[in-house]
């Protein structure tokens, strides 16, 4: 579940679509139906649905479930229970079966869809969430949906009911980036301090930089976004997705703050290690080229 945006496990939710660089999409490392390898999985009982259930439920709350369910989308043919991490799979024992194979269903069409069609991702992970909003799998699916759609009220407090409920540091870059389209750069720039932060992988720590970059940028702050990514150590010689985000928004940088010279040899050093042209490095070598001819 990138363009500028991108994804890790659905197909990483983290690699933005405001970070200020626009790679092009990718299936690389794919697992389709797992939201997110950051968000941690603890703090669940396991069973049946009265495990997640805490208070009786009214009539009215009744009738609304069954006019969602109603409402519900079709799970195309070509996607199934199979498409699911084992992890999700796991996480939706603590649902009926009937419904954790529904739930699940829904989230794989998320993970299906979320590249070409991320409307109709949204859509299943609603639903997704309507049947198992006690679940962070599904908040998480849902999350991630509304973020790949541009819901990002939606997907901030997805994303956020996700991180309470797994306990894990979440999905913080794309919550960065709701921040930013939200017009809020400076809580985006605060959740890089933050003691979830220090919880992160490589992947999820470098992408959650390059947002919060994304936000100096946005404050004029350009020094401070240099600042931010270099403390992730940028590679000219880096040959795998994440390390090639970094260096291209190392080299975004630098231009930025009024280096072009060593702007161009980051972004050929990304352009020569990009081997299924997923950023558009050359492109900037070429502009940087036309601005010096001027």
């Amino acid at each position: 579940m990138s363009n500028e945006r991108g994804d890790r496990d659905f197909s990483g939710v983290a690699r933005q679509k405001r970070s200020g660089h626009k790679p092009k999409p990718s299936s690389r490392n794919r697992k389709p139906g797992r939201p997110s390898r950051h968000a941690g999985r603890g703090g669940r009982t396991r069973g049946s649905d009265s495990n997640v259930r805490y208070a009786p439920q009214s009539e009215a709350f009744r009738d609304r479930r069954v006019e969602q369910r109603k409402a519900e989308p079709e799970v195309p043919s070509e996607v199934s229970l199979a498409d699911l991490d084992p992890l999700v799979r796991q996480d939706l024992r603590v649902l009926s079966k009937k419904n954790a194979d529904d739930v699940g269903l829904h989230i794989a069409a998320v993970s299906h869809f979320i590249d070409e069609d991320p409307e109709r991702a949204l859509v299943h992970g609603r639903a997704a969430k309507n049947r198992a909003g006690r679940v962070s799998v599904a908040r998480e699916a849902n999350g991630v949906a509304a973020y790949r759609a541009g819901q990002w009220k939606e997907a901030l407090a997805e994303l956020r009911a996700a991180r309470r409920m797994s306990g894990g540091p979440g999905a913080m870059a794309a919550m960065a980036d709701c921040e930013r389209a939200l017009a809020r750069p400076r809580k985006a720039i605060d959740l890089l301090s933050s003691p979830e932060a220090g919880q992160l992988d490589r992947e999820g720590a470098i992408e959650l930089r390059i947002v919060v970059a994304g936000a100096h940028h946005d404050v004029g702050e350009h020094d401070a976004a240099l600042e931010v990514l270099a403390a992730a150590r940028p590679a000219k010689d880096a040959a795998d997705v994440t390390g090639l985000r970094l260096a291209y928004a190392y080299a975004d940088a630098l231009l930025a703050a009024g280096n072009p010279v060593e702007a161009r040899e980051w972004f050929l050093a990304v352009s020569a290690h990009d081997e299924e042209g997923f950023f558009d490095a050359a492109e900037r070598i070429d502009e940087i080229d036309a601005a010096g001819a001027e």
